[in-house]
Order: C-alpha cells, then structure tokens, then sequence
C-alpha cells in the first residue's frame, strides 16, 4: 500500500486529489481513508472491526477502502508520505488509550508547530460542535491559532464556558478569550470565570465560588459534554512565564516541585499528579477532577520542549482525542518508551 502513485503539485495537492479534499469535510475524510486503509491492509483488522474502531458503518468503510485503491494509494508496499503519519497516530494511541490521535505534519523540525496543530485543532473543534451542547476551552498559543480554521455554523442553546480565571494585565492572550471569541462566532452563551487565575489565598477562592456567584459556573461544568484543552510546559518559551504571568521564583519553586507542565493553571508532575505547591491550592479554574468526568476530552499541544508536559497531560486528563504535530508525536512516544 503506498501513496507513491500520486505525484505533487504546488501547495501540496497531488495527481490524484479532488477539489473536494481542500473541504474541512474532505481533508477529514482523507484522513480517515488512509486510517481504514492502514488498518485494513497493514494490521489485517477485519472491515467490521475497523467499523467499530473509527465508529462509521461497515459500508463506509467498504467505501473508504474502495476510495483508496480508486486513488492509488493501495499498492505493494507503504511509502513514508502516507505511513508515518497514520503510524504516529496509531502509535499514541495504543500507548495512552487514545480513541483518536490526530497528527499534523509540519514542514521541517523547527517549523512552527503552532500554526500546523491550530489548523487540525479548528477543523476538529467544527466539527465537534452542535446544538444543545455544553463545551469548556482553555487557552494558549495553539487554541489562538485554531480560530480561523473554525468554520461558523447554525447551532442553537450552544454554551461556551471557559475553564480558567483572567489576568489582570493582558498583553497578548487572556484565558479567556478564546472562550468568548468562539462563543461569538457561534453566538452562543459564554460562561467566564470572572475572577483572576491565581487569588491570594485558599479562603479567597472559596468565598469566591461560594459567596460571589461563580459557584454557578462551576456548577455548570460538571455538565459539560466535551473540553478543548493545551498543556505549558516549564520552558523559558512558555506563555504563562513569557507574558509575566509569574514570578521567577514562582517558576523555581513550582519546577523544583517536580513540575513539567500546566493544565489551565493546574501543575503537574511527569505521572499526571498535582505537584505539592501552594499555587495549586490559589488556581481559579475548573477541577482537575470535573475535566477528567467530561465524557470528550481534547488535548491539544505540541512544540519543541514540549514532550515531558504533553506526556503528564495525557497521563492527567487521559483524553478521549489527542492533537499533536509529528514531531511531537514521535518525541513524546520515544521518551515514553513506546514502541511505534
């Protein structure tokens, strides 16, 4: 099986592409055909088992196999164009009990991942949401990317909520902008947690969940159908210490206490545990706890530097979907010890 067949033409489209492929609906179904062709041809799972795996019917499946020897992408052997990435994904998600893994290529190995995940995570994010449904965002770099490749659609009694407090001095992202700027696209209800990310102290968070209405929110969390979460990671590059967000003791401190990464605010270790530290215990955002009981769970990140605090991201939530960048994808399975 290999996509050797088909040569390229400039902008990435080969021989054998169709028009319809540059359709969020057909770059998604691409992606699917090469996944059922892989698991058909190179795993030598039954076309009903590969039903049940991508959760489609076993007529779409017949189809999508179809499609690919119509494309000539069903030969002899695989060429790295069409494997790798497919194996990547295949890869995450037999090591971390993912039901999908989506791996985006980028164009070199420091390349900005950034912009290569924003695009798969937009496209995924538009198709994930419908009517009725209740659907909480962190934030950071690669959720700002993932805007514009968000395709606006009709839902109704859609509500937004975002899963972290603000900042008081915003210089280029604030928590919660993704959360109301999508919310606008769809306009649909935003549920903001109108409080700073860090307060004072433990009984100031309580009074103000308790006391100042924001127990409404949280209350609403725990209904929520899906979450769209990204990791930080304990670099000098990452966005929470980049903008000023906290103290350089504050990072000491918090790496010193065995930190790797952030989940809105959350740290944690390279297992997936909170760290023992004060500022876990001060973060006003949505329980660990409610986002691990979210029935989808979307993590998306990816960079350099990243593989240890993507690694205790996936240990931590244990997403339902993982958004990643190859590089990324193979760095983490690698310090991971898993085999690909």
């Amino acid at each position: 099986m290999t996509g050797g067949a088909a040569t390229t033409r400039p902008g990435g489209l080969s021989e054998t592409s169709s028009l319809a492929d540059l359709s969020p609906t057909g770059r998604r179904s691409a992606r699917l055909r090469l996944r059922a062709a892989w698991m058909y041809y190179v795993e030598g799972m039954t076309q009903s088992a590969i039903a049940e795996a991508l959760d489609i019917g076993r007529v779409t499946v017949v189809r999508l196999l179809a499609d690919a020897r119509a494309l000539n992408e069903v030969k002899i052997s695989l060429s790295r164009e069409i494997a790798e990435l497919p194996r990547l994904e295949m890869g995450l998600q037999k090591a971390f009990g993912l039901r999908e893994a989506v791996v985006a290529p980028v164009s070199g190995p420091f390349a900005d991942a950034t912009s290569a995940i924003g695009a798969a995570t937009g496209l995924f994010i538009s198709d994930l949401i419908r009517s009725d449904m209740k659907i909480g965002f962190g934030w950071g770099r690669t959720l700002m990317r993932a805007l514009g490749f968000i395709d606006e659609k009709t839902v109704s009694n859609l509500q937004v909520i975002s899963l972290l407090g603000g900042i008081t001095k915003a210089k280029q992202y604030n928590p919660s902008e993704f959360a109301w700027q999508l919310s606008r696209l769809f306009q649909a209800d935003c549920h903001l947690i109108a409080a700073p990310a860090i307060v004072d102290s433990v009984e100031t968070k309580q009074a103000l969940i308790e006391r100042c209405g924001l127990g409404t929110v949280y209350n609403l969390a725990r209904e929520m159908d899906a979450v769209v979460l990204s990791v930080g990671e304990m670099e000098s590059e990452s966005t929470s210490l980049r903008f000023g967000f906290f103290s350089d003791a504050d990072w000491a401190s918090l790496i010193a206490a065995g930190a790797v990464g952030d989940v809105i605010y959350n740290f944690i270790d390279i297992e997936g545990r909170p760290v023992d530290h004060p500022i876990n215990s001060r973060v006003m955002s949505i329980p660990i706890e409610t986002l691990q009981a979210t029935p989808e769970r979307i993590l998306t990140s990816g960079g350099p530097g990243k593989a240890k605090a993507v690694i205790a991201a996936l240990r931590m939530l244990r997403p339902t979907v993982f958004i990643t960048d190859e590089i990324t994808a193979a760095a983490v399975l690698e310090e991971a010890g898993a085999d690909y």
